[in-house]
């Protein structure tokens, strides 16, 4: 098949040029607007009991959570005449703008001292939009233009999920800018450095960017049918360059290969296809079923990443196996023009990575052994792991936002912003229940951590009454239902926010009830992620099991891939810990601020790529092994020769694949720069001591068993697994 397919493209090579062309005009007509359909949320999980409660409070009860929280300082204090006028006023215009659901503040629910900042300099208007996220961002974008230089000389600042959602909507557009303005021109550097030329170090950019244009315009078609997080732009940006890389130095390094024994430009091709094309073929539909177990997660912030992921292997995988082929066509041999230092007439020499797994060979316990203490010592960090979600800590110190957070922390000690909210959509008419509420709202504000409870009977804490009814508590009624708001004194995140979400869930209540807010949300995305995550380990497993057997011939190495896949991955996690939980190397990975955990949706991100990256490299040396192992029947020698021929290009796209993800540092974005920090240390961690110690050493004391397989799967793998040409396996 990969023969017929270099023929043809060889043949055709004009008319496969001149439809590319054609096809990145179209696609990147279409994907050029894709970043003003994509969204900033997809944290929530849908059909989850705090999703179907906030779901409930705004459709029923116009109100919910704050989206909006304005920060508004007053010159000589908020309790001025002059300034509770102006404070009631800004309210009630917010509260008419078109969008808001419902605004209070300080000013009109009596002066409650928690919505007062330390010292009355500053008070809070709090606001909930109606819609979906898409729907509040733009509420929030035609109203914040008439607050945002202040209200009769009070100044105003913006805060809350709403504002945060729109911040990072434009951090993530500043951050792709500058990094592809930092990592295109220094990937080609490293690319001339390692093709030792020019024209063979634009092919991997020009695959890199047909693979990112084919993706960027299937995220804007996916736009029509479902929402899409921008973030997968970054991840579009990244994988398509990266895998660009890998796919071109495979194939290209071949065809350059096959061009010094004396092939012609035809047979070169052919070569190429048929031995790194199938490698690509093999990597490209590994990398692709890692990255569709983010399918399975409810959360499309994460699913968004599949789609980005899956198109851009597709798209990288077809330009490596069709264009490049055509381009090499037109090229010939003068795809070594502007070189120098040109590949050796007998390539496979000794060199360092033959002489790296001499070594290993000869003492694989050792070697083994010290790789794999080093690996778990790096990991050790997660074992302490916390995790949280993502929020307005996420964003640059000097983002808005993000400062009114801090002063939220510094001056409002009460979570007034971050109540847990429970719904009792259908308990009755709230006159006719006010008995239930009261003794329901009276338990409620018992219970460990809670500061108070507002309802429609009044204020709560420590199981008493302490504020009758107020004329805003027609906002905790609806017809037939109502809501009460619990005011906790911890962090959401941490376990005693958990407990108490433990303990409002199951506290008796008179009528059914549902409960949301960040705790609650919190809760209920742990749920899904520890749910869904033992099927994604399945899924990946399964499948690289499945690719390798059909690649291999054997179980023994489809297991030991795994394997040493999940140990390479250790380092990684545990940096992850190191760095962002307990605050190490701000000073290189660029200033963050620490929130006491890593946010939980990252490290499954990490491990769903890195796996699928790791896989990459491991297809492209097993390759190799097995084609110099079916030519020879020598195991030592087949795995010296194969990391010899196929250790340098694995360490130079590891380190250009790396370059790409370390720009993600650049970003303003706390887990932005987690995923990139992370996927970088899994690239070079699993291509130097993974492949380079752990795998010779482990093919040397395996020996023949590497390639062992009961009898009934050798009789599948020879009707169905690939195989070089008409080579047979001497692996029985």
């Amino acid at each position: 098949m990969l023969d017929k397919l270099a023929a043809l493209v060889t043949v055709r090579r004009r008319l496969v040029l001149l439809v590319s062309v054609l096809f990145c005009v179209v696609a990147g007509g279409l994907g050029a607007s894709v970043a003003t359909k994509l969204s900033a949320g997809g944290f929530d999980v849908p059909g989850a009991e705090s999703t179907r409660a906030a779901a409930t409070l705004d459709r029923r009860f116009g109100s919910g959570e704050p989206d909006l929280v304005l920060l508004v300082t007053a010159p000589g204090g908020v309790d001025r005449p002059d300034t509770v006028r102006k404070g009631e006023e800004l309210t009630a215009r917010l509260a008419a703008e078109p969008g808001v659901q419902e605004a209070v503040s300080y000013w009109t629910l009596g002066k409650a001292p928690s919505l007062r900042g330390e010292g009355a300099a500053s008070a809070l208007v709090l606001a909930h939009l109606k819609g979906d996220e898409d729907q509040v961002g733009r509420y929030l974008d035609q109203l914040r233009p008439r607050y945002e230089d202040g209200y009769q000389g009070l100044t105003v600042e913006f805060g809350g999920r709403a504002e945060v959602a729109r911040e990072l909507n434009e951090q993530i557009q500043k951050d792709l800018m500058l990094a592809e303005a930092l990592v295109l021109p220094l990937t080609l550097l490293l690319l001339v450095f390692v093709f030792r030329g020019v024209i063979a170090a634009l092919l991997p950019l020009a695959l890199g960017v047909v693979a990112i244009i084919g993706a960027l315009a299937v995220l804007r078609l996916l736009t029509q049918f479902t929402d899409v997080s921008v973030f997968a732009m970054n991840l579009t940006t990244g994988l398509g360059l990266g895998l660009g890389i890998d796919y071109s130095l495979f194939v290209v390094s071949r065809y350059r290969e096959e061009l010094a024994t004396g092939a012609t430009v035809s047979e070169a091709i052919a070569t190429s296809v048929r031995t790194a094309g199938r490698t690509v073929l093999y990597s490209a539909v590994t990398v692709a079923l890692s990255l569709s177990a983010l399918l399975l997660f409810p959360m499309y912030f994460l699913r968004s990443f599949a789609y980005a992921g899956i198109a851009v292997v597709a798209f990288a995988a077809l330009s490596a196996l069709v264009l490049l082929p055509a381009l090499l066509a037109v090229l010939g041999t003068r795809v070594d023009k502007w070189s120098w230092n040109k590949p050796r007439k007998a390539p496979g020499g000794q060199n360092l990575w033959s002489r790296l797994a001499a070594f290993v060979v000869r003492r694989p316990v050792p070697m083994a052994t010290g790789a794999i203490a080093v690996l778990l010592l790096l990991g050790a960090p997660f074992l302490g792991v916390k995790l949280n979600l993502a929020d307005e800590r996420a964003l640059p110190a000097d983002a808005e936002a993000h400062r009114v957070n801090a002063a939220l922390l510094r001056d409002y000690p009460a979570r007034e912003t971050d109540p847990l909210l429970v719904v009792a959509e259908n308990s009755g008419a709230p006159r006719s229940r006010a008995d239930d509420i009261d003794a329901y709202a009276r338990r409620l504000s018992a219970l460990g951590h809670v500061s108070r409870v507002d309802g429609w009977t009044g204020s709560y804490a420590d199981g008493h009454r302490i504020a009758p009814p107020t004329a805003s508590r027609q906002r905790y009624a609806a017809k037939e239902g109502t809501w009460l708001s619990v005011v906790s004194s911890v962090d959401p995140y941490s376990e005693e926010g958990q407990a108490l979400v433990h303990d409002v869930r199951t506290a008796e209540a008179p009528f059914d009830v549902t409960t949301a807010g960040t705790a609650s949300a919190f809760r209920d995305t742990m749920d899904a992620l520890t749910g869904r995550m033992p099927y994604c380990l399945l899924l990946i497993a399964v499948t690289t099991f499945v690719l390798l057997f059909l690649l291999t011939g054997s179980v023994v190495m489809p297991v030991k891939a795994i394997v040493l896949n999940l140990l390479s991955l250790t380092a990684t996690f545990g940096a992850l810990v190191w760095v962002f939980q307990d605050g190490h190397l701000r000073w290189l990975i660029g200033d963050f601020t620490l929130t006491g955990g890593v946010v939980a949706t990252t490290p499954i991100m990490v491990f769903c790529l890195a796996f699928g990256l790791s896989m990459d490299y491991e297809v492209f040396l097993l390759s190799r092994i097995k084609e110099e192992y079916d030519a020879t029947g020598d195991t030592v020698g087949s795995v010296v020769r194969g990391l010899g021929r196929t250790g340098g290009i694995v360490t130079a796209a590891a380190a250009l694949v790396a370059l790409v993800f370390l720009s993600f540092l650049t970003s303003g974005i706390t887990y932005m720069k987690m995923l990139g920090l992370g996927l970088a240390l899994a690239v070079v961690v699993d291509a130097t001591l993974v492949r380079g110690v752990l795998l010779p050493a482990f093919m040397r004391l395996a020996g023949r068993f590497n390639w062992w397989a009961p009898a009934a799967l050798v009789r599948v793998h020879r009707r169905i697994g690939l195989h070089e040409g008409a080579t047979e396996s001497r692996t029985r």
